[in-house]
C-alpha cells in the first residue's frame, strides 16, 4: 500500500513523499505512520498520545477529510467514496495524487504547520479559552446539584467534545475568517449555557454575540459530520441564534 505524505520542515518548501508499507489486518492510519517513521524514515513528523480516539492528538488530513489517524483503518481506504462536504478554501486538490492507489495525509487545515503532520493548535486553543470553558458554580444550599435526564443528555451531546479540531479544520468559514471562534468553541459554549447548575447560564451567549462568533457560521454542517464523537456544533449554534433573537425581541417590547 502507498501513502503520499505531506511533509514539510521549517524554513523549507511544502512537498510530498511516497513510501509503502506492508499492511495487516487491523492497520490503522496511525499504525502505518509509525511503520513509516519505524522503517523507513524516521524524520517523519506526526502528533499522537491515547491511541484510542480519546484525547484527540491525532487529527489530520486523510484523503482529504478531518479524521484521527488512531481510529481511521486503511483497509477500504483505497479509492474510497470520498465523505460529502461543503467545499472549503484550505482543503483545495493534490497534485499528483491517485486515490486508487494512495491514501493521502496531510495536516489539519486552518492551523499553521510546524513541520510534517504537526500544527499549531494555539489560535484554536486561544479562542477556546474565550469562551471561559469552565462551570461557574452555583450554590446548592448545601445539597447536591440534581439534574434530570433529559437535560443530561442534551449536555452528553457537547461535554463528548475531545477538543481535536477536525471540526476547526472541515469549516470553510475558518478557512477564510481568521476571527472566527469556530465550531468547538462554540459548541462548549452553548453547552455550558444551558448547564443548571452554572450561575450565568444564558448570559453565557453574549460572549459570541458578535460578528466573528454565532452569527459568522452558514451552516455548512462539515463539523458535524467530520467529528469523530457525533458532536453537533450546528444545533448549538442555531439553537444559541434562536435564544438571542428571542432575548433581544422581549428588550425591544416585540411579541
Amino acid at each position: 500500500m502507498r501513502l503520499r505524505i505531506f511533509r514539510k520542515a521549517p524554513d523549507q518548501e511544502e512537498t510530498y513523499r511516497v513510501y509503502e508499507v506492508e499492511p495487516h489486518h487491523g492497520m490503522t492510519v496511525l499504525d502505518a505512520l509509525f511503520q513509516v517513521h519505524d522503517r523507513q524514515d524516521d524524520s517523519l513528523s506526526f502528533r499522537y498520545s491515547c491511541r484510542g480516539a480519546v484525547c484527540g492528538s491525532c487529527a489530520m488530513l486523510i484523503n482529504k477529510v478531518p479524521r484521527l489517524a488512531c481510529r481511521t483503518q486503511v483497509a477500504g481506504l483505497i479509492d474510497e467514496t470520498p465523505m460529502k462536504l461543503a467545499p472549503s478554501q484550505s482543503i483545495g486538490q493534490t497534485i499528483g495524487w491517485d486515490p486508487p492507489t494512495e491514501v493521502l495525509i496531510e495536516p489539519l487545515p486552518n492551523m499553521p504547520v510546524i513541520k510534517d503532520l504537526v500544527v499549531d493548535m494555539e489560535g484554536f486553543y486561544a479562542k477556546y479559552r474565550r469562551i471561559q470553558p469552565s462551570l461557574l458554580m452555583r450554590e446548592a444550599g448545601g445539597r447536591e446539584s440534581l439534574m434530570g435526564q433529559d437535560i443530561l443528555r442534551e449536555l452528553e451531546l457537547y461535554t463528548n467534545c475531545i477538543l481535536c479540531a477536525a471540526c476547526y479544520g472541515a469549516c470553510p468559514i475558518n478557512g477564510t475568517d481568521p476571527k472566527y471562534l469556530g465550531p468547538a468553541a462554540l459548541a462548549k459554549l452553548f453547552r455550558f449555557s444551558i448547564d443548571p447548575r452554572d450561575t450565568d447560564g444564558l448570559k453565557r451567549l453574549e460572549l459570541a454575540d458578535e460578528p466573528h462568533g454565532w452569527w459568522a457560521c452558514r451552516f455548512y454542517t462539515n463539523c458535524n459530520k467530520v467529528c469523530p464523537r457525533s458532536v453537533p456544533p450546528n444545533i448549538a449554534i442555531g439553537r444559541a441564534r434562536q435564544e438571542l433573537k428571542e432575548k433581544n425581541k422581549v428588550m425591544k417590547g416585540e411579541t
